[in-house]
C-alpha cells in the first residue's frame, strides 16, 4: 500500500462520456430529473481497476508526476475505492476545482435554484466518508490543492471539522516534495500556503505526466498576457511548452490505451508560442500538425479568445482545416463577459489587443461568426453584474446577445465572482437582479435552447451508443423547457436547421481586417 494517496470528488474524477464541456453540468444542483440518472449524463464514474481509474484529472496527475520522480510511494485512487487503499497510507491528497461551489457557473446555478450545486455535495460526502474519517482518527494527514483552494479562506469551519491539515495555493511543482516529506514525518504543516513567485516552476521544472488525463487534456501552456482584471491566471508568468514535450504527455494517454484524442490546454490556445497577443502562425501550424498525426481521433481546445481568431481570420481557417480533416467539429471556451465597450475598457482593456476595447462588441461578432463557419462551437461566458455596471452596459450586452442569435454556440451568463485583481470587490448576488438582469438571462436561456438540439446531436455523432443516450439529453432538455414555460419564460425559439453569414457579419470583418491592418498585424 502507498504511502500516498491522491484523489477527487466523483464530479471531477469522470471522463463525461468523452466529452469535457459536460462536465459544466456538475456545477447545477439536484433539478428536474433524479439525481442517479443526472450523474450517468454528467458525471459518470470513469472506468478503473483495482480502485485506480482509467484517467485522473490533469493537474493531480502533475502532481503525482513529481512526487514520483521525486521518490515518493504514491498511487492517484477513485473516490469510490478509497476504503482499500487508506489503510496504511500516511497522507491523502485532494484535487478540488470548485469545492464549495463559489464558482461562477456553481454559484450562479446555485443561487438561481436555490440549492446546492453537485460537485460542492460530492465534495462534501468524500470529506464525510467513513473511510477518510477512520483514517483521520488514526493520524492520516489531508493536504488540498487546485484551483479552487482560494474557497477555504471562506470556509474555515470546514476545515476544522474536517481535519485539513495543509491547503496549497499555486503551482506547486516545486514546493509539494517538501510539504509531503514534512507530512510523512508526522513535522508541523502551514495551514495555508500560497506558493510564490519565486517558487513558480519553469518549463524545466514541470514534469511530463506518466499517467492519462481525463479526455486527454494536455496543456500547451500556462499563464495569460491579456491581464483581465477579474482572472487569476493572468498573474502567473506567460509559458509555453516545446512541442516535443505536449507530444510526449499525448504519448502517455496513447500507450495506456485510453485516448487517441487530445484536448490542448491554454488560457488562449491561438496564442501558442507567440510573446504578445499576435498570434505566431509557424508555431501554431507546426503544433496542429504534430499533434493531429497521433490523434487520429480528434482534438478539442480548452480556451480561445475571439480576438485572436477575428485578427488572423486565413490562420484560423487553416488550423480549422488541419482538424476538421478528422472531426466535424470541435469546442472550446470563451470569454465574451460583455458587450459593453466601457466595461470592457475598465475590466478588461487588452481582451481585444491589438483592437481597441471600444471595438469590442464587433470583436466578439466577427470571432463568433468566424467559430460559426469554422465549425468550432465555443461555449461562451458573460459576466453578470460586475462592479460600476451600468444600465447602458446591460442593454449593450443584450443587444450584442440578439446579434449572435445565428452562431451555433452557448452562451452562458455568470454572476460576478471577486477573484484576481478584484478580489476585494463585492460578490454579486441574485438579491440584486434588476429586469434588465433578468432580461439577460432569459436571452441567454433562449439562445441556448436554439440550438441545443443541435449541439446535442453533433456531440454524439459517430458513436455507437448514440441512439441509446442522446434521447436522455433531449427528454431533459424538454423538461427544462418546461419548467422554464412554468416559470413564466416564452418559448418561441425557432430552433435552426442551416444559418448563413450575412452582409452586416460581411461588413463587420471588413471593418476589423481594416483595424487589424491599421494595427501593423
Amino acid at each position: 500500500m502507498p504511502d500516498i494517496v491522491l484523489t477527487a470528488d466523483r464530479t471531477l474524477m469522470s471522463d463525461y462520456h468523452r466529452n469535457e464541456f459536460l462536465g459544466f453540468g456538475t456545477c447545477a444542483p439536484p433539478n428536474v430529473i433524479p439525481d442517479l440518472f443526472y450523474s450517468f449524463m454528467f458525471f459518470p464514474p470513469i472506468k478503473s481497476k483495482d480502485g485506480v481509474p482509467a484517467a485522473a484529472p490533469y493537474g493531480l496527475r502533475k502532481i503525482e508526476a513529481q512526487l514520483l520522480l521525486e521518490g515518493f510511494d504514491v498511487s492517484t485512487v477513485d473516490p469510490d475505492h478509497l476504503h482499500r487503499h487508506l489503510d496504511e497510507a500516511k497522507v491523502l491528497g485532494i484535487h478540488v476545482m470548485d469545492p464549495f461551489g463559489l464558482g461562477p457557473a456553481s454559484s450562479t446555478f446555485a443561487a438561481v435554484l436555490k440549492k446546492e450545486p453537485f460537485l460542492a455535495h460530492r465534495f462534501r460526502l468524500l470529506m464525510e466518508s467513513s473511510c477518510i474519517r477512520m483514517a483521520k482518527r488514526r493520524g492520516l494527514r489531508i493536504i488540498v490543492g487546485g484551483p479552487g483552494v482560494w474557497q477555504f479562506k471562506l470556509r474555515p469551519s470546514f476545515v476544522e471539522k474536517y481535519g485539513i491539515d495543509c491547503i496549497i495555493e499555486g503551482e506547486a511543482e516545486k514546493v509539494i516534495g517538501r510539504i509531503m516529506r514534512k507530512a510523512l514525518k508526522g513535522e508541523p504543516l502551514p495551514k495555508y500556503y500560497e506558493v510564490g513567485i519565486e517558487e513558480t516552476p519553469s518549463l524545466e521544472e514541470i514534469p511530463n505526466i506518466v499517467n492519462p488525463s481525463i479526455n486527454g487534456l494536455v496543456e500547451i501552456g500556462r499563464g495569460c498576457c491579456r491581464g483581465c482584471r477579474f482572472c487569476s491566471v493572468t498573474m502567473r508568468p506567460l509559458r509555453w511548452c516545446p512541442t516535443e514535450k505536449i507530444l510526449a504527455e499525448i504519448d502517455v494517454n496513447i500507450k495506456w490505451g485510453y485516448a487517441r484524442s487530445a484536448c490542448l490546454h491554454a488560457e488562449d490556445v491561438m496564442l501558442y508560442g507567440s510573446s504578445n497577443t499576435t498570434p505566431n502562425p509557424d508555431k501554431l501550424i507546426k503544433l496542429h500538425e504534430a499533434v493531429l498525426k497521433r490523434c487520429t481521433e480528434g482534438i478539442s481546445w480548452s480556451h480561445c479568445s475571439l480576438a485572436s481568431v477575428a485578427l488572423k481570420p486565413n490562420l484560423f481557417a487553416k488550423i480549422s482545416e488541419l482538424i476538421l480533416q478528422n472531426q466535424p467539429w470541435w469546442g472550446a471556451e470563451v470569454g465574451i463577459e460583455t458587450g459593453s465597450p466601457e466595461l470592457a475598457r475598465k475590466i478588461m482593456p487588452a481582451k481585444a489587443h491589438p483592437f481597441k476595447p471600444e471595438e469590442w462588441p464587433n470583436v466578439v461578432r466577427i470571432g463568433m461568426e468566424l467559430m460559426h463557419d469554422y465549425r468550432l462551437i465555443p461555449a461562451c461566458t458573460l459576466i453578470v453584474g460586475l462592479p460600476d455596471e451600468t444600465e447602458a452596459d446591460l442593454i449593450k450586452t443584450i443587444e450584442l446577445v440578439e446579434d449572435l442569435k445565428g452562431v451555433r454556440s452557448l452562451i452562458v451568463p455568470l454572476f460576478f465572482v471577486p477573484l484576481g485583481r478584484m478580489k476585494n470587490e463585492s460578490w454579486f448576488k441574485e438579491t440584486h437582479i434588476t429586469e434588465l438582469h433578468r432580461e439577460l438571462l432569459v436571452k441567454c436561456l433562449m439562445h441556448d435552447f436554439r440550438w441545443i438540439d443541435h449541439l446535442i446531436g453533433l456531440s454524439f455523432s459517430g458513436r455507437w451508443y448514440a441512439k441509446l443516450i442522446q434521447p436522455l439529453y433531449t427528454i431533459f432538455v424538454r423538461l427544462v423547457e418546461y419548467k422554464a414555460a412554468k416559470s413564466g419564460i416564452t418559448i418561441n425559439l425557432n430552433r435552426p436547421r442551416q444559418t448563413q453569414t450575412n452582409s452586416k457579419i460581411e461588413q463587420l470583418r471588413a471593418a476589423v481586417a481594416q483595424t487589424g491592418r491599421a494595427a501593423g498585424c
